[in-house]
């Protein structure tokens, strides 16, 4: 594959200081796989107006590891269409002379971090060949499963007493948070989530509920009296498995048992993983309030309510709740596939040791159902109602999902598999079968 790589990907790489260190990782699946490093010849005329002279000699170097493209004078009828509607300046006009490379199929996808051409790229029908960091690690990792050097270990709740303060998973929450280290030391007895990689920490989560009467000096604008539950620390460091998801589930698993009124979280906007962070707060309805200070500065800070509100239209900004006056569906899943969809529901007979967290739909919320039903008229907000078949628990209702979207009228094999590999229970090879199995009835998601 020829992978074209946005700017901002490559100075991540090559620059002094490499602030994503999913980088590496990223770096190292392209290598192992010999897809083709391709840069735009906008990479070179934008390194070329570093101010740093040396900073700029040494990029300039380093430029000579990529292959760069010809690049294309004309943009595509379509994609000029969206850069009428969206470009507002020379850098967003650059923007999409990348995604020009890849609608003329120059490139075969496009790594970048910059939101508005994942914006720009779902309306031109291109989100499945524009990828994160993120994404990109998650789809070579399903796909290549043989290649991936960790094995993810089940979340688990352990006191910080037990967690190694030196591995180097904390060294950015030291560098951002003075006085972590005693803050951490204190914590001695009191449990955390934690999620380990060949038993370095790769996840950790820690929770306090906190009353009424609490107060927040610190956080502008101040805080009315309710009952909440802070997400005191919240840092995944393995990409491509969903655990960002997984955390969160817990995050509202613990609210719903505390009855708190709302959840709140104050986080940097700094580092890549604190902005993927940020991304995944607002998607699951994490509104931001305002600032707290601290001794390294301004922390933004993000709440979700939890007054049992619903979107119908938008139902994961208001997960876990659904509308009792939705329609409901009845749904069997097969015990195979049971527990590996909905680790949560795991029976007492079965064991945790055959469920390792290693796969990033057992850690999603948001799960993918593959159905060839003749009835397809479902819409958002519908609650679906899952029981397990078979054995001595036949017939229990185990988990209760809310349609988020319907997607009926899939074009290809490719896009199917696209859509429905990372949140699905099925190997790709399954999935293939599954379109497959009766022609003239594609299933639908």
């Amino acid at each position: 594959m020829k992978v074209l790589l946005d700017t901002n990907i490559v100075i991540h790489r090559e620059g002094a200081f490499t602030a994503n260190k999913d980088i590496g990782v990223l770096y190292r699946w392209l290598d192992n796989l010999h897809h083709t490093k391709c840069i735009h010849p906008l990479t070179s005329k934008e390194i070329s107006r570093l101010k740093e002279a040396k900073a700029r000699e040494v990029m300039t170097i380093k430029l000579d590891a990529y292959n760069v493209l010809l690049g294309t004078s004309s943009l595509h009828p379509e994609v000029q269409r969206v850069s009428n509607k969206y470009d507002k300046s020379e850098n967003d006009r650059d923007d999409s002379q990348l995604l020009n490379e890849v609608i003329f199929g120059h490139v075969d996808c496009l790594i970048t971090e910059d939101r508005r051409i994942h914006k720009k790229a779902a309306e031109l029908g291109l989100a499945h060949a524009v990828f994160t960091i993120e994404t990109f690690i998650e789809t070579v990792a399903a796909e290549n499963p043989g290649l991936a050097d960790y094995a993810v270990l089940s979340v688990r709740m352990e006191p910080f007493g037990r967690v190694d303060l030196s591995d180097e998973f904390f060294d950015t929450l030291k560098e951002d948070y003075p006085g972590f280290d005693k803050w951490f030391v204190r914590k001695h007895d009191e449990p955390a989530y934690v999620c380990r990689s060949a038993e370095a920490v790769s996840a950790f989560l820690y929770l306090k509920v906190e009353g009424r009467d609490e107060a927040y000096p610190d956080i502008s604008p101040q805080f009315q009296a309710r009952k909440r539950l802070k997400v005191g620390t919240l840092k995944v460091a393995l990409p491509g498995y969903k655990l960002g998801e997984r955390f969160l589930k817990i995050v509202f698993d613990n609210a719903m048992r505390n009855r708190v009124e709302e959840v709140y979280v104050t986080v940097f906007d700094r580092r890549p993983e604190q902005l993927r962070l940020i991304r995944l707060l607002e998607d699951f309805g994490f509104l931001r309030h305002g600032t707290k200070q601290s001794q390294s500065g301004d922390e933004l800070v993000y709440v979700r309510r939890m007054d049992r509100t619903v979107s119908l239209q938008n139902p994961r900004v208001t997960f876990p709740y659904f509308s009792r006056k939705a329609k409901a569906f009845i749904v069997p899943i097969y015990p195979k596939y049971h527990t590996n969809l909905f680790p949560d529901s795991i029976l007492r007979t079965e064991s945790p040791a055959d469920f390792i967290e290693n796969e990033p739909y057992r850690n999603a919320i948001r799960k993918v159902y593959i159905s060839r039903s003749h009835f397809k008229d479902l819409q958002s907000g519908d609650v679906v109602i899952f029981y397990r078949t078979g054995g001595h628990y036949r017939g229990v209702i185990t988990t209760v999902g809310i349609v988020e979207d319907v997607v009926l009228d899939i074009a290809t094999s490719a896009d199917f598999i696209g859509a429905a590999r990372n949140r699905s229970v099925f190997t790709e090879e399954e999935l293939l079968a599954h379109w497959n199995y009766i022609p003239h009835m594609r299933p639908s998601l």
